[in-house]
């Protein structure tokens, strides 16, 4: 069956979910999660949610999906032993050293992939089946044809995002609002970068494009697919940050589909709680001119009329759909949003109505336009109807009861429910009936109050044997029989541990630190071979994703984990920056699968990386082999969107350069012969003035963008004199150059 997998941010979000049929949970907790700012759980609510769910068969899965950094590992590892002894079901990681010690060190709770790992294809998800995951949750950018071709090939449970808000940048994998917020993406602490509105600029013609919200996405809705999702394991609906409201509509809805009870109006009903306008994503091959809604990144409601009369303050709206007074709408005007609450609602004649179906008048003191459209952002009606939806029982389960009741003897009963059986016995002793013994109809009606538990009474088997049993005795016995069939059902969960073997060390001779070069262009690539760089990057990357693996010869440069999966046994490799290393764990794990050095993540400030060495050596008698990115325009985000095609500029765009323009800066735009597009920082990261000062990394990596071949052989003249000592000034320009997170711990 698949697993209808709902998110939750609190509590009163959980009980929703569940109330409306949901089959597991997904939540966060205080640390570790990736949506910080979420209500979250501490463990004193994870155990209660816990409690609530798994007594109606609902699953528990905890997100722990962000990096960690070397001084957070014990803490992290802490946590995960909490969650096992709660006993929840599985949790969702994005950091190999979380991975590692859940599967390393715990029998009955999962490990699952979580979508910022990236995985997108067959070799990246069979990588992780060999290591233990239980579950991949794929990238939202993989199409169904492609999901069902991983299921097939790897059998591996598959979980996919069916509803809710998308990133633009593939798989979550965003540096932009680290860089530009020192709020990281990776660490649940995104600032939104992809929400804000920017200016496309044609840079070769030095004019704008026009500003919108080129980057925000609608939401996804897949409701009409349903049908051609089931085989897939998990439909994963988003919206942690989402009220309990929302969690209920969105649910509900899914439910019924999957149960084929929806109709066309249940579909509409999605509009009724927070939405961007809907798209169906890349999962159903979205034209990419669809993902974003580049007129306004929150709340778009939906449409339900026109302004089309003005008398001084009032206005008069012909409407499509029913307004209520206490809903909520807003007017667009002018390109400018008014939003009110409709506290008072008038006829023709100006006398206050409750509703109006086609005409009605209100009166605000903004200035509005004939034309202007009207929508509707709370129906208040309808969100009513959702709050009384938020602790009902979706189901009840069947309770059984054979019932021994004879005089002179204890009243036994054997009960069964959830799977369980529980005996139960008086400690008083039958009367014999005078007039009145106790009939099954008694009977049934004491163990039929069982609107407080998830029980209904189905089977009875009374035997009438003269016996008088008290009402308050069949009453006690009913709360026992509950109780005990509980905590039966909450006690059969395992959460066994398993002996951890002993690890074979890997360490790397120190060397001499030399330069690599990334590159993105061939003249690029000639200037550096003229400069003398040895390892040179360019026709032997292998990026994170959209990928199709070919034979390649030599050492290659991989960015995701289907790559490592797919070369292995065939290429020497170094890990890119986009596997987002920050602790010693991490590096070990890449080593042992085949890496020849790994790059750390742009994430890391000095003193991580100074830890993250510390500790490697400590656990490995020896140094780890690292490489790290110490110039250029970082990678922001990779995106499967195209802002250049939404903005009509498909086919002239090779031949032009763009960037987008905010009030902070610029971030030029790579495009790719595939139309897939790399967002750059406008500023150029530069250390390498402290070149010098950074002990214990092999290599030492120039990344080159938009550099000409001037520029490049400029860069490695300076990055060379630097790294021997024979260039003492300094060339960080503070107007074009930026150190990143070097001097500056991330949150």
């Amino acid at each position: 069956m698949t697993e209808l997998l709902a998110p939750a941010g609190n509590m009163e979000a959980l009980k929703a979910a569940v109330s409306n049929g949901c089959d597991a949970i997904y939540l966060g907790m205080q640390k570790f999660g990736a949506r910080a700012y979420s209500s979250n759980f501490d463990l004193e609510s994870l155990k209660e949610a816990v409690t609530y769910a798994h007594l109606r068969n609902v699953k528990i899965y905890v997100t722990m999906n962000t990096i960690v950094f070397e001084n957070e590992v014990e803490e992290m590892k802490e946590q995960i032993r909490q969650l096992n002894e709660i006993g929840v079901d599985g949790i969702i990681v994005q950091d190999l050293a979380a991975f590692d010690y859940i599967v390393k060190n715990f029998l009955d709770m999962e490990a699952h992939c979580s979508t910022q790992m990236g995985i997108d294809d067959v070799d990246g998800t069979l990588l992780f089946k060999e290591l233990g995951a239980k579950r991949v949750v794929l990238s939202r950018e993989v199409e169904i044809e492609k999901v069902k071709e991983i299921k097939r090939i790897a059998e591996i449970p598959l979980e996919i995002f069916v509803h809710g808000a998308l990133c633009v940048s593939y798989s979550g994998n965003c540096l932009m609002s680290g860089l530009s917020g020192y709020r990281c993406a990776n660490r649940g602490r995104c600032v939104g970068s992809c929400r804000k509105e920017y200016e496309l600029m044609d840079k070769t013609t030095d004019t704008s494009l026009g500003k919108s919200y080129i980057l925000s996405t609608k939401d996804l809705n897949t409701i009409d697919y349903t049908d051609d999702l089931k085989e897939i394991d998990s439909l994963k609906i988003e919206g942690r940050m989402k009220d309990p409201t929302y969690v209920a509509n969105v649910v509900s809805k899914y439910r019924m589909a999957l149960d084929h009870k929806i109709t066309e109006e249940d579909k509409e009903d999605l509009k009724k709680t927070f939405n961007r306008t809907f798209t169906k994503g890349y999962l159903f091959r979205e034209d990419k001119r669809n993902i974003t809604n580049i007129l306004r990144p929150n709340n778009f409601g939906y449409e339900i009329g026109t302004i089309s009369k003005i008398v001084k303050d009032t206005y008069e709206i012909t409407l499509t759909r029913p307004l209520n007074q206490n809903d909520n709408i807003r007017i667009s005007h002018n390109h400018e949003d008014v939003n009110l609450t409709v506290a008072k609602l008038y006829d023709k004649d100006g006398e206050f109505i409750n509703k109006a179906d086609r005409v009605c008048y209100i009166k605000i003191k903004e200035k509005l336009s004939i034309g202007d459209l009207v929508y509707k952002t709370k129906d208040y009606f309808y969100t009513k109807e959702l709050e009384a939806s938020l602790e009902k029982e979706f189901k009840r389960f069947n309770l059984d009861i054979r019932v021994y009741a004879s005089p002179g003897s204890k009243l036994f009963i054997d009960a069964e429910g959830l799977g369980f059986h529980y005996f139960y016995e008086s400690e008083e002793i039958l009367g014999e009936a005078i007039n009145n013994p106790t009939t099954k109809d008694q009977v049934i009606k004491q163990f039929s109050r069982l609107n407080d538990t998830i029980f209904e009474l189905n089977h009875v088997d009374y035997e009438e044997c003269n016996a008088f049993i008290p009402a308050k005795l069949l009453n006690a016995a009913r709360r026992d029989i509950v109780l005990g069939l509980y905590d039966l059902k909450l006690n059969s969960r395992e959460k066994r541990t398993k002996a951890v073997d002993a690890k074979e060390k890997i360490s790397f001779a120190p060397v001499k630190p030399y330069l690599t070069a990334s590159v993105t262009t061939k003249e690029q690539y000639d200037a550096c071979v003229s400069c003398g760089i040895q390892e040179i990057y360019f026709e032997n990357v292998v990026r994170r994703n959209q990928n199709h693996y070919k034979d390649k010869e030599g050492q290659l440069l991989i960015g995701g984990y289907g790559g490592v999966y797919h070369y292995r046994a065939t290429n020497p490799f170094v890990t890119d920056y986009s596997l987002n290393v920050v602790n010693a764990t991490s590096c070990y794990e890449l080593y042992k699968l085949g890496a020849k050095r790994v790059t750390l993540s742009y994430e890391l400030n000095k003193s991580q990386i100074e830890d993250l060495m510390n500790a490697y050596y400590e656990e490995n008698d020896g140094y780890p082999a690292l490489e790290m990115i110490v110039y250029g325009k970082a990678p922001l985000m990779f995106t499967k969107y195209c802002p250049m095609k939404k903005m009509d500029q498909c086919r002239i765009c090779k031949t032009k350069s763009y960037e987008l323009k905010d009030e902070h800066g610029t971030f030029p735009i790579l495009s790719h012969e595939d139309c897939t597009t790399t967002l750059l920082n406008g500023k150029t990261l530069n250390l390498l003035d402290d070149l010098q000062n950074l002990k214990g990394i092999e290599a030492f990596r120039l990344n080159f963008t938009v550099e000409s071949k001037e520029q490049v052989v400029n860069i490695i003249h300076t990055a060379s004199g630097k790294l021997n000592g024979s260039m003492n000034h300094a060339v960080f320009n503070q107007d074009t150059d930026t150190r990143g997170h070097f001097n500056k711990e991330i949150v």
